[in-house]
Formats: structure tokens, C-alpha cells, sequence
């Protein structure tokens, strides 16, 4: 059997890379890319955050805040007010992301045109479809016997 060449980011990567890939996992989410980009400017309250990410629902919100909190991302800071205000701000460690998340918003925002294209090109004539399939199909009126 021959060696493989191992190249990439993972083979300086302990054995136990598992939480790795858990932290890429969370910041690689389409909605926590959006949360630390919208929070990028400036702390938010929930409704306004909800107001600002097209697309996201209650559930969603929720769930991603918790967890970027829960990761040291942002902080959620509770007023004792009538009605009570909630706000929501990156940490230093969630303001580090910004200079990877900016980017990668921008370009999909740049490119989305184009990869929707490609998506509607490859969906007409891709790999797998139905020209694929049709070349393995049985010509019309030609019967199977058993």
C-alpha cells in the first residue's frame, strides 16, 4: 500500500481534533456569520438584531446567541427595566472573527449571482441528473421478462 500525502490544516492538528472542529463548525454557520457581522458595528437589542438578519427566525436567533454567549463570543447584558432590554455585544474574542467574517459575507454578497447561475447550469445539465439517469434507462417500449 502506498503513503498518502496528508497536506492541509488538520495534520498539524492534535489527535483529538474533534473540538476543532466543533469551533469551525460554530463560526462557519451561516447565522453565526451574520450575527457577529451585523454585532460588528455596534451592540444590539434582540428585536433589532432580528430586524437586521433577513431570513433568520425567533428560534433561530435564540439558539445561535446562546451559543456564541455560551462559546465567549458576545455578551448578553439584561437591563432591569419595564419592559426589560436585553443587549447583545461581541467580546474581544468575538470581534477577532471580524476580520474573517467581513470578508466572506462580502464576497458572498459580491458573488451570489454567479453561484446561482452555477447552480441553475449545473442543475440543467450536472453530473447525476436526468441526462445521466436517461443514459441508463431502457429505450421506450422495451420490456423486462422474468
Amino acid at each position: 500500500m502506498a503513503d498518502r500525502t496528508v497536506s492541509g490544516p488538520c495534520r498539524a492538528w492534535p489527535a483529538e481534533s474533534g473540538f476543532i472542529r466543533e469551533v469551525l463548525d460554530r463560526i462557519g454557520d451561516k447565522w453565526t456569520m451574520l450575527v457577529i457581522s451585523t454585532l460588528g458595528a455596534e451592540p444590539l437589542r434582540y428585536s433589532d438584531l432580528l430586524a437586521s438578519i433577513p431570513g433568520i427566525s425567533q428560534r433561530m436567533l435564540t439558539v445561535t446567541l446562546k451559543a456564541l454567549e455560551r462559546d465567549g463570543l458576545l455578551t448578553r447584558t439584561a437591563f432591569p427595566e419595564v419592559p426589560p432590554r436585553v443587549v447583545y455585544e461581541l467580546t474581544d474574542l468575538g470581534r477577532s472573527l471580524l476580520d474573517a467574517v467581513l470578508p466572506m459575507a462580502s464576497w458572498a454578497a459580491t458573488h451570489y449571482e454567479e453561484v446561482a447561475a452555477s447552480r441553475a447550469a449545473h442543475e440543467h445539465s450536472g453530473v447525476g441528473r436526468e441526462k445521466a439517469h436517461g443514459a441508463l434507462a431502457r429505450p421506450t417500449g422495451s420490456a423486462v421478462t422474468s
